[in-house]
């Protein structure tokens, strides 16, 4: 896939995310304010917020997909986990006002009065939610964008409390309106959780945190099996954004031609991009038996 067509499927996919907070605010504000529900007008608020984000992630994060320039050689991957973080970050708000109300509300009791157009409303907003979540995880194949995955969990996220809050209202029907508000305290603990998650795995991409063991058992193993290497080291593998890249010293014949060395260098880069997630690899090469990296190890001075 190309990047104006990588691009092209993250717009839509967050467009329709736009689109679909804004219907559900309006259904459930609407019906909320028309039937006095506390909890459908709480909920339409709610997703002012995930609109926020959703517009954030339109504007900003499809500047990721933007060609490296003067003023960012490297590119704008890093501005992809940027977004996803603030997306964590507002489900996390989102949460923590979600388990405000809910022990509030233990304590003062549910303000919610049934009618069956409050559950006609919250119907309404699962399925306006679910396309959303799918639609949005169906253009994420082959992007793995890590704010189109926000976008996606906080759609679930919307779910959940839409669930909690049908709960709740049925609760009210049964004559146990307390369940309103547990239900509200069990689902915002886990959307607080979620958003957290979101944020750490993020942050690690924008700091250069190390990949997974067996990723860079992955890279050692492709330095190990070629032939023309005869060792290596002071390797680094690390996030560049949400792509992974390899930094490393290879030790080869120091008799070898410049071309020789380069074909070398070449095929490396080859194989080790081929990997999974591996956006780039820099190597420089080392005559083997030079030794100069180990004397530079020990020397006191160097360190």
């Amino acid at each position: 896939m190309n990047r104006e067509d990588a691009r092209r499927r993250f717009r839509r996919a967050s467009w329709v995310n736009v689109v679909a907070n804004l219907v559900k605010i309006i259904a459930e504000g609407a019906v909320g304010i028309a039937f006095g529900s506390v909890a459908l007008v709480a909920d339409a608020a709610h997703s002012v917020a995930d609109l926020v984000a959703s517009v954030v992630v339109l504007v900003w994060g499809s500047s990721s997909f933007e060609d490296a320039d003067a003023t960012h050689p490297h590119g704008h991957a890093r501005i992809e986990p940027l977004t996803a973080m603030f997306v964590g970050a507002v489900i996390v708000v989102l949460g923590g006002y979600l388990l405000y109300e809910s022990v509030r509300g233990l304590f003062a009791g549910s303000d919610i009065e049934f009618s069956y157009y409050l559950l006609a409303a919250l119907a309404f907003a699962v399925v306006d939610m679910y396309v959303a979540y799918w639609y949005t995880m169906r253009m994420n194949v082959g992007l793995d964008s890590t704010a189109l995955t926000a976008l996606a969990k906080d759609c679930l996220n919307d779910i959940y409390t839409t669930v909690a809050a049908v709960v709740g209202v049925i609760g009210v029907r049964l004559g146990f309106p307390v369940l309103d508000p547990l239900a509200g305290a069990v689902v915002s603990l886990l959307v607080v959780y979620q958003g957290v998650a979101i944020g750490r795995e993020n942050l690690g991409y924008l700091v250069g945190a190390a990949p997974t063991a067996d990723q860079r058992e992955a890279v050692e193993d492709v330095l190990a099996a070629h032939d023309d290497v005869a060792g290596y080291h002071d390797l680094a593998v690390f996030y560049d954004g949400t792509v992974i890249e390899v930094e490393v010293h290879v030790e080869v014949d120091g008799e070898l031609t410049i071309r020789e060395a380069h074909d070398i260098e070449s095929e490396l880069v080859d194989q080790l991009t081929a990997l999974d997630e591996v956006g780039d690899a820099h190597i420089h090469l080392d005559p083997a038996g030079l030794g100069e990296w180990k004397d530079a190890a020990a020397d006191p001075a160097t360190n």
